[in-house]
């Protein structure tokens, strides 16, 4: 069974990182969080991406500072 990752838009480089690993991907944008998804990449450039109403008790990864593939082993090691 694969895993979702919900990955914030203009991480083009993280999504193909995951496909790549076996994680499929969702948008964050636009729409709210699916049951189905396991952690979140944001960009983190201070944007609140995450809206209030959103209940989120998952992992939410900030890519900032951090290759591609080391976010992959960062979700490896959360979602274990």
């Amino acid at each position: 069974m694969y895993t979702t990752i919900a990955v914030e838009d203009g991480l083009g480089n993280v999504i193909q990182a995951l496909h790549n690993a076996g994680f499929k991907t969702t948008p964050l944008e636009g729409q709210s969080l699916k049951n189905n998804v396991r952690a979140i990449v944001v960009k983190g450039d201070e944007t609140n991406i995450l809206a209030p109403e959103w209940p989120v008790k998952l992992p939410v990864i900030n890519a900032s500072g951090r290759s591609a593939d080391e976010i992959v082993d960062v979700l490896r090691d959360r979602l274990s």
